[in-house]
C-alpha cells in the first residue's frame, strides 16, 4: 500500500470510529427512553440492563452504519478538499477515483460483513431480546398489567383492567378476570367483574393478594350429563368484597436467560425467510380457495337447484305465464321459502365477509413484512456503498471539513432517505406497493444521485454553476431584446 493511500485510509479509518462510537452513543440513549418504563422500577442489576442494551444493540445497525459512512465520507473529503490535498494530489496526476481506490476497498469489506451481520447476527439478537424482554416483564405482577388488554398472570388468571393509578399502579377500576379450571386449563369457565380492585403483596411473599370490590361472579357449570347441563348451566352470585390469592413461585424464580416460543420476521435469515414466504403463499393461497368454496356453498345454489320449476309447455319448452323475475320460475309455495334463504345468505355472506376481510388483511400484512425483511438484508450492504458515493464526492464539492456543515448535510440526506423508506414500508404492508418496491426504494433514490455527484466532482464542477445560470439567463434576455427590435 503507497503512503498515500495509507494516509486517506488511516485518516477515514480514525474518523469513522470516533462517529460511530457517537452515533451507537446517541442511539442507546434513544433505546433507553424508549423502553424505560419496561426498566424502571423493576429491581433489575445493572448486568440485566446492560444485556437488554447488548442484544437490542444490533437491531440499530441499519441505521447507524450506513448513517456513519454518509458522515465519515462528508467530513473526511470535506477536509481534504478544504485544505487543498485534493488540489495537490490532482497536480501530482492522481484523480478523485484515485484517492478513494484505498477507502473503497474499505467500504466494499464493510459491505460485505454488514450482509453476513444483517442475515446472522441480528435475528439471533431478536431472538434474545424478545425473550429478554418477556422474561422481564414478569419481574413485577402489577407492571405486567396493562390498561386496556387482557394480561396473564400465573396460569390460570387473565386480567383485563379499564386504568390503574397509585404510585405503584396498585388500584385498578373497571376490572374483568377470566379464570382458568385448574382440571380443565384450556376453558375460560369463571368470568368475575368488578368497579375496582387493588393489589396488595407482603415484601417476599409469593402470593400477590387481589380484593376486588363491587361485582359479580359468574361460572360456568361443568356437567357431562347434557339434561342437568341444560338444567343448571352456570352459577352466578354479587360481593361487596372478594379476595383472590394469586401463586407468584414461579414468577419469582426470575430466570432471566428462560428461553419462550417467540417468533417474528426479524429472527429468522435468508433461507428461514425463503421457507416462511413459501408457506405463507401457500396457505394463503389455499385459504382464499376455500373461502370461494364455502360462499358458493353457503349462497344456497345447491339447494335452489333442487327446486321444482312450474310447469313448462311442451313445445315452446317455455315456462307458462309472464316472467318478470326469477321468482316467477317457482311456485308459489316455494318463494317465499326461496326469499327467506336469500336473506339470511345475504346476512350471513356479509359478516363472514367482514371478518375474513380483517382475517386477510392481516395475513397479507404479514406475508408483505416478511418479504420486506427478505430485501433488507441485502439492503444494508448496497446502501453502505451508496451512502460511500453519495458523501465522499459531496464532502469534495462542498469542501467543507469537520463536525459543522457535513454533519447538517448529511442528516439532511440520511432524514430523507431514512423516512422515504419508512413510508414506503408502511405502504407495503397494507398492499399500497410490492414489498421488493418499499425495500429498495430509498436506496433506488439515492442511486442517480450518487452517480451525478460522482461525475459533477470528478470533472471538478460544483453542484449548481451560478454563472452559468446567470450567463444563460442574460443571453436568454439579449435574445428577447434583440427578437423585440427586429419587429
Amino acid at each position: 500500500m503507497k503512503i498515500l493511500d495509507r494516509y486517506i485510509l488511516v485518516s477515514y479509518l480514525k474518523t469513522f470510529l470516533g462517529v460511530f462510537i457517537i452515533l451507537m452513543f446517541i442511539f442507546v440513549l434513544q433505546t433507553i427512553w424508549l423502553y424505560i418504563s419496561e426498566l424502571a422500577g423493576k429491581d433489575l442489576d445493572a448486568m440485566i440492563i446492560l444485556k437488554f442494551l447488548w442484544y437490542f444493540s444490533p437491531k440499530m445497525m441499519p441505521l447507524v452504519l450506513p448513517l456513519t459512512i454518509l458522515v465519515t465520507s462528508l467530513m473526511v473529503f470535506g477536509s481534504f478538499a478544504e485544505k487543498y490535498e485534493f488540489a495537490a494530489m490532482k497536480s501530482s496526476g492522481i484523480s478523485l477515483q484515485r484517492a478513494m481506490g484505498s477507502v473503497m476497498l474499505f467500504i466494499l469489506f464493510l459491505a460485505i460483513i454488514g450482509f453476513f451481520f444483517a442475515n446472522n447476527v441480528i435475528p439471533y439478537s431478536e431472538y434474545k431480546w424478545q425473550n429478554l424482554r418477556r422474561n422481564i416483564s414478569q419481574f413485577q405482577p402489577s407492571l405486567v398489567i396493562a390498561e386496556g388488554q387482557f394480561s396473564q398472570i400465573g396460569d390460570l388468571f387473565n386480567i383485563k383492567v379499564d386504568e390503574k393509578t397509585g404510585d405503584r399502579g396498585q388500584f385498578l377500576h373497571n376490572v374483568i378476570i377470566h379464570k382458568k379450571n385448574e382440571r380443565r386449563p384450556n376453558n375460560n369457565l369463571t368470568v368475575i367483574k368488578a368497579t375496582s380492585g387493588k393489589l396488595e403483596s407482603a415484601e417476599g411473599s409469593n402470593t400477590l393478594s387481589l380484593i376486588l370490590n363491587d361485582g359479580n361472579y359468574y361460572e360456568e357449570v361443568w356437567n357431562d350429563n347434557p339434561q342437568s347441563q341444560a338444567r343448571a348451566p352456570f352459577a352466578k352470585s354479587y360481593f361487596d368484597e372478594y379476595w383472590i390469592n394469586i401463586d407468584l413461585t414461579e414468577l419469582n424464580k426470575r430466570d432471566i436467560d428462560q428461553e419462550h416460543n417467540v417468533e417474528n420476521q426479524n429472527m429468522y435469515n435468508i433461507s428461514e425467510l425463503r421457507v416462511e414466504i413459501d408457506s405463507m403463499s401457500r396457505s394463503y393461497t389455499t385459504d382464499i380457495n376455500s373461502y370461494t368454496r364455502n360462499m358458493y356453498y353457503r349462497s344456497g345454489i345447491e339447494k335452489l337447484s333442487e327446486m321444482p320449476l312450474i310447469k313448462q309447455d311442451s313445445l315452446s319448452s317455455e315456462p307458462i305465464g309472464e316472467i318478470n323475475t326469477v321468482l316467477d320460475l317457482y311456485p308459489d309455495n316455494f318463494k317465499q321459502q326461496i326469499v327467506k334463504m336469500a336473506v339470511n345468505n345475504a346476512r350471513g355472506t356479509y359478516q363472514t365477509t367482514l371478518a375474513k376481510k380483517e382475517d386477510f388483511r392481516h395475513k397479507t400484512r404479514r406475508l408483505n413484512k416478511t418479504e420486506i425483511a427478505l430485501h433488507e438484508k441485502y439492503v444494508l450492504s448496497v446502501s453502505c456503498i451508496i451512502l460511500f458515493f453519495v458523501g465522499a464526492p459531496l464532502g469534495a464539492i462542498i469542501r467543507k471539513g469537520g463536525m459543522g456543515l457535513p454533519m447538517v448535510v448529511a442528516v439532511l440526506l440520511f432524514l430523507t432517505y431514512h423516512f422515504i423508506g419508512i413510508f414506503a414500508k408502511n405502504s407495503a404492508e397494507d398492499g399500497t406497493i410490492a414489498p421488493y418496491i418499499a425495500a429498495w426504494l430509498s436506496t433506488g433514490i439515492m442511486f442517480p444521485l450518487s452517480i451525478w455527484l460522482t461525475y459533477r466532482a470528478t470533472t471538478d464542477q460544483g453542484i449548481f454553476d451560478m454563472d452559468a445560470f446567470i450567463q444563460r439567463i442574460g443571453r436568454w434576455i439579449g435574445l428577447s431584446k434583440k427578437k423585440k427590435a427586429r419587429k
